[in-house]
């Protein structure tokens, strides 16, 4: 009878350590927020972690912090995106959290706003995954994490061009998976709800109220409360350990019951 696969490990009784040791990570976008919190889980799980972002000084001090590498990125440029390869060799991991936002509904959205979303949210993970994935083929092994948000499984209100955009990379993450269901590559998403990025933190801080627009942002969430970039992190964290073999092609959820209902 199996008991479960070999590479669970137990350092204490009921727990399990999800290890990345001799793997190589890239994270897009982690000089903050979410993927600041990706690298460094990564780099604990004994992962070698590239920190990839536009923000030289923000990112320098992230690989600084946890012991990785830094390389300028700018994923809305694919020649620039072509050439990292060569910089970074090959990957086991790659973690697409580069993104931006926008508020708006049709009449206050333009095109420019659209194809500038478009441009980060959609196309920067298209010129990543065209530069690295080939290599991941080649070595029949890897896991590409692509940052879509509950913007992508349900409607938000007044984020038009922002939902339009994550609705493309569930769409983007789920063709991946299934074009490539055997090569031993593997591809999902992680779907947030509000997260206490040091973005949203700082937006809070615009309001008279900070801790109402705390409550009024979170309470789309059942549980009433938004999430810990480390929170997201501890997803990535499975969906790029080989402890989650067999799963591909999946949304997961961290957004506190937001789209339960919907």
């Amino acid at each position: 009878m199996l008991t479960g696969p070999k590479y669970f490990k137990s350092t204490q009784k009921g727990s399990i350590v999800f290890s990345l040791k001799n793997k190589t990570a890239l994270v897009t976008g982690a000089a903050s927020g979410i993927g600041a919190a990706i690298a460094q889980t990564f780099a604990e799980a004994g992962a070698t972690v590239w920190i990839a972002d536009m923000n030289v000084r923000g990112g320098e001090a992230v690989a600084d912090g946890i012991g990785g590498k830094f390389i300028a990125l700018d994923v809305t440029r694919e020649a620039i995106c072509e050439q990292a390869p060569q910089a970074v060799g090959p990957l086991d991991i790659l973690a697409n959290v580069a993104g931006i936002g926008h508020v708006g509904t049709l009449i206050n959205t333009t095109a420019a706003d659209l194809d500038k979303l478009y441009a980060v949210n959609v196309r920067g993970i298209f010129n990543c995954c065209k530069a690295f994935v080939p290599g991941m083929l080649e070595r029949k092994s890897g896991s590409v994490i692509n940052m879509a948000s509950i913007g992508g499984i349900v409607a938000v209100r007044e984020r038009l061009a922002y939902t339009i955009s994550k609705f493309a990379v569930v769409g983007l993450t789920k063709s991946l998976a299934l074009d490539h269901s055997h090569t031993g590559v593997r591809f999902n998403c992680i779907c947030p709800g509000r997260v206490e990025t040091p973005f949203v933190l700082a937006r809070l801080k615009e309001y008279p109220d900070p801790q109402a627009a705390y409550r009024d942002m979170a309470s789309t969430q059942l549980n009433g409360r938004m999430a810990k970039p480390e929170e997201v992190a501890a997803a990535a964290l499975y969906l790029a350990a080989d402890e989650s073999a067999m799963v591909t092609g999946s949304t997961m959820m961290i957004d506190g019951g937001w789209s339960a209902g919907r």
